[in-house]
């Protein structure tokens, strides 16, 4: 049986400016949460009690927004190198020079449980721990842009965070770290100082987020969970000369009746991208009992719902829409209702179907008294 964690603590650096991912990307959303929240999450959820976060002089709200809900975590301004900013966390953690410490960079969001533990439980034998990953790639060493000569791969590793070392052991080796000398992680600090540092297995998704485009391979490894939602929508014909019908306005002899342009097909998906996260149905939003909506376009109600899932972090991935109806004929408008609904959903076109059927007859849609409109929605939200 594994024997449990002792007490740790973990310094998560967050101080740099990110000038080379476009800025500020300990703040920037990642799968609808700030790229900090997810390791301060990591170290809170396996034990960490205290984690002190290292970040820029003047972004204590941004920090206090990002982090909000969470307890056991504080900050403190970091500096204008990472060595000034890990020996202001360990200043700000203090206490038992034997405990436990882990840095870690806040810009490495996908840390787990499994390599924090491999981290501290290397401890027994050495001096630090770092997780890495072997080199695969073939090496070249290169000169004006070409190919000087190959570089062997065996015994390399790609380093990562976090680093494991005992408070004390980081400290005293900061202490002797030449003024002056850059120190390109604690690793390297405390193998100066003559410590042994063991490297553990490390996670292949502890990407650093470096540059603009790391921020979409990013997005694609968030952990998601698929809604479906589904809406359905009816109103009654009365005197016009259009009607409007998934963003399109189409002359008829008739128009549908409603407080906003009762395009009967957008609200049926407004509400089934609604139900899809939960939140409630159309009249939730905006109620036909609110002036303002008099005569409103349906569109806004749509790019409403489509906004509350990107701000949870989600994506729309396909919609179906039934339009059940006598009158008019859908068929030579389908294709251009389907542009419309991909231009408004920010879709491709093939992730947009329309279409159209009859009630034979039957109920308030056969004898042509109204019109009604189902839709289905598919939606990724992180897990």
């Amino acid at each position: 049986m594994t024997s449990p964690l002792p007490a740790f603590a973990a310094i998560v650096v967050a101080a740099g400016s990110g000038s080379r991912s476009g800025g500020a990307k300990q703040w920037r959303a990642l799968g609808g949460k700030p790229v900090i929240r997810w390791s301060v999450e990591a170290l809170l959820k396996r034990g960490a009690e205290d984690v002190v976060v290292v970040i820029p002089a003047g972004s204590e709200s941004e920090a206090t927004e990002a982090l909000t809900g969470l307890s056991g975590w504080r900050t403190v301004c970091g500096g204008a190198t990472r060595a000034e900013s890990v020996k202001a966390g360990l200043d700000a953690l203090g206490g038992s020079g034997e405990r436990p410490v882990l840095v870690h960079d806040a810009a490495r969001p996908f840390l787990s449980a499994a390599v924090i533990d491999r981290c501290i439980r290397a401890l027994d034998e050495a001096d630090g721990a770092l997780p890495a990953l072997p080199v695969a790639d073939s090496l070249r060493r290169a000169l004006d842009g070409l190919v000087a000569r190959s570089v062997e791969r065996e015994a390399l590793w790609r380093a990562q965070t976090p680093q494991a070392f005992r408070l004390k052991t980081l400290a005293d080796a900061y202490a002797i770290w030449p003024a002056g000398e850059v120190a390109t992680d604690e690793a390297t600090v405390v193998e100066r100082a003559g410590g042994r540092v063991r490297i553990v297995e490390g996670d292949a998704r502890l990407m650093k987020l470096t540059y603009p485009e790391d921020f979409a391979m990013a997005e694609a490894l968030v952990p998601r969970t698929i809604r479906i939602g589904q809406g359905y929508d009816v109103h009654r014909w009365g005197p016009g000369e259009s009607v409007w019908l998934c963003g399109l306005e189409i002359p008829h002899d008739q128009t549908l009746i409603g407080h906003s342009d009762a395009d009967a097909g957008l609200h049926a998906l407004t509400d089934a991208i609604l139900g899809a996260i939960a939140e409630g149905d159309i009249g939730d939003h905006f109620p036909p009992t609110d002036p303002q909506w008099k005569g409103a376009r349906s569109d806004v109600f749509l790019k409403h719902a489509v906004g509350l899932v990107k701000a949870r972090g989600g994506r729309l991935s396909n919609v179906d829409v039934t339009l059940i109806c006598e009158q008019p004929k859908v068929k030579p408008h389908r294709q251009a209702m389907r542009k419309r609904l991909a231009e408004i959903l920010d879709l491709p076109l093939d992730a947009v179907s329309v279409k159209a059927t009859t009630s034979e007859g039957l109920g308030f849609t056969g004898r042509g008294e109204g019109l009604a409109a189902q839709a289905v929605a598919t939606v990724e939200l992180p897990a």
